[in-house]
Parts: structure tokens; sequence; C-alpha cells
């Protein structure tokens, strides 16, 4: 074995005086200053009156969730001529009652033929004029037997679902 070198008394001391290096405390997540606490109110704030007018809106829009639901079985109806009458008469019934419960009774039970076909145009938001395309629904096939209903085309209906679909998701109610 080596014999141990012997350090000078100054270095000596020097190495005696040593510490472990000391690390900082971690950072603080928490804000320094007020003003991100402001703002995370404000974006608080934003975000529970971006919900609850989503929620409203929701709410509000039930009517039209149920009309569409009924869209389906009404399209099946009038795939089939020998339905197909009950699918126009139940097609007018949905577009009807979808318009009573957005707008006030009074203002739209009374409504059929032209002033009907009107309402729907002038609240027809898309304006790609779904109260025309369901004219000759409420005008005539709804009125007629059941074997000129059993002889209309397939597209003819399929068209009629088509614009009383969007008419539903579209149509404008004032606030």
């Amino acid at each position: 074995m080596e014999p141990i070198a012997k350090l000078d008394p100054m270095t000596e001391a020097a190495l005696r005086s040593l510490h472990d290096i000391a690390t900082p405390e971690p950072v603080s997540w928490m804000p320094q200053t007020w003003g991100w606490a402001v703002l995370a109110g404000a974006l608080l704030v934003m975000l529970v009156l971006t919900a609850t007018r989503w929620l409203l809106r929701y709410r509000a829009n039930a009517y039209r969730r149920e009309a569409l639901s009924l869209l389906p079985q009404i399209s099946e109806q009038l795939s089939k001529p020998a339905t197909r009458r009950d699918g126009i008469r139940n097609l007018g019934e949905v577009l009807k009652r979808t318009a009573l419960a957005a707008w006030p009774r009074t203002e739209v039970a009374s409504l059929s033929g032209d002033a009907w076909v009107r309402f729907l145009d002038v609240h027809d938001d898309d304006g790609a004029g779904a109260g025309h395309a369901l004219e000759r629904l409420l005008d005539d096939f709804e009125y007629h037997g059941a074997e000129v209903a059993a002889d209309l085309p397939s597209n003819v209906c399929s068209d009629l679902v088509v614009a009383a679909r969007n008419w539903i998701e579209r149509h404008h109610v004032p606030a």
C-alpha cells in the first residue's frame, strides 16, 4: 500500500469547510400576483356562462330532436304505397306540431293552405324554399284519396321528407 499523501494545513481546512450542494426549493405553481386570480375567475365565469347557454339551447331545441326522431318512421311509411297516405298525413302533422312548439298557438294553429306555406317560407332560415317543396304536400297530397297518394313516385316522397327535415333543422324562431 502506498502511504497517504499529507495535505498542507490550508487545503485541509478548506476541505473541512465544504458543505453539500444546497438545492433550491421547488418553484410554486400558485400565481404570485392577483391579476392571475382575476383572469382565472373571469375564465371560470365565461366557462359557466357558455355551459349554461349551451344547456338552455339544447333544452329549447328538444322539440326539433323529437320531430326529427319521427321522420324515419314517416319515411318508411312513404316508401310503401299502402301506407303512403298515412305517411303524408303524419308528415303534415309533424310539421304543424313543430311549429306549434316553437311559436305561440294563436299565431300558428289557424294557419292552413297558402298562409301555412307562406309561414314555412318566411321562417325558413336556409332560404332553400322548404315551403315551396312542401307546398304540394300541404295543398294537394294531404287531401286526395289513397289511390293518388299510392301513385306518387318514391323520389317525390323522399324529397318531401328531405324538405321537412331541412325546415325542422333550420327554421328560425325569434327570441
